[in-house]
């Protein structure tokens, strides 16, 4: 099963289960990242993690074509005083999953157990602003969060990095998914690329899997452009791409 649809201006693709969900969105990414390279001899992308992004990654590290020394990446988010060796932390998992597999030329990982957050977030902020993306990876979280922007998130602040609070729900998404082995060890503060930056991208592909993140993907596409619906502000980007299985479908009023 492949199926396309429209929501407004926006292209949704749907796909039978989310590998081959995944493997469509990696093919869509090195394209894009290629075509960057040949314009500009270089490339800079933004890396999500979680579980949504298993496939999508296992597929984009096997695709040949694309020249990883020519590649910057940045990282979307990070638990505040979470050390690297820990199994939930997302620099482990991106070197795990990305990092040590295609080694891209230059990587900028988020410091969550920086001994002050606020300086990493400007550290991290002085680079990206020099920067042009071409493409950010992003997912959607069961409580409609992009990044950890958690409902409410601020649409407004022109920081490229952030302290955030997370919210009960984000925190329980991640005991779910089995990175913690219960709920009072779940950070409750994390390192979150702004809406602002990852909406500065040139292009965006939000790999979105499984049934449990289906009422998000229905608000995402079908509630207001607001705060309390953060993946939202994705209605407002010309170059966005969406994929879905049918799982994360389920709920879409066509």
């Amino acid at each position: 099963m492949k199926k396309y649809f429209r929501k407004g201006q926006l292209m949704v693709k749907v796909y039978e289960n989310k590998n081959s969900m995944g493997k469509a969105a990696a093919e869509k990414a090195a394209k894009i990242l290629v075509d960057a390279i040949k314009e500009k001899g270089e490339a800079n992308f933004i890396a999500a993690t979680g579980a949504s992004q298993f496939e999508f990654l296992h597929n984009l590290t096997s695709i040949s074509s694309i020249d990883w020394s020519k590649l910057s990446m940045f990282h979307l988010d990070e638990y505040v005083g979470l050390p690297e060796t820990h199994p939930a932390s997302f620099r482990r998992y991106l070197k795990e999953r990305l990092i040590n597999k295609v080694h891209p030329g230059n990587v900028y990982l988020i410091k969550g157990d920086a001994e002050n957050p606020e300086l990493e977030c400007e550290r991290l902020g002085k680079i990206i602003i020099q920067k042009k993306i071409d493409l950010a990876f992003v997912g959607i979280g069961e409580n409609g969060h992009l990044a950890f922007n958690d409902p409410p998130a601020d649409f407004d602040t022109n920081k490229s990095y952030l302290v955030v609070e997370l919210d009960d729900s984000c925190r329980k998404q991640q005991l779910n998914e089995g990175w913690f082995e219960n709920i009072d060890l779940v950070p409750k503060k994390a390192i979150s690329m702004s809406i602002n930056q990852i909406m500065k991208s040139e292009n965006i592909i939000c790999t979105v899997p499984d049934n449990r993140k289906a009422q998000a993907v229905k608000n995402c596409f079908e509630e207001e452009i607001s705060p309390l619906y953060p993946a939202s502000i994705l209605r407002k980007h010309p170059q966005v791409y969406f994929y879905l299985d049918k799982n994360s479908d389920s709920l879409i009023n066509k």
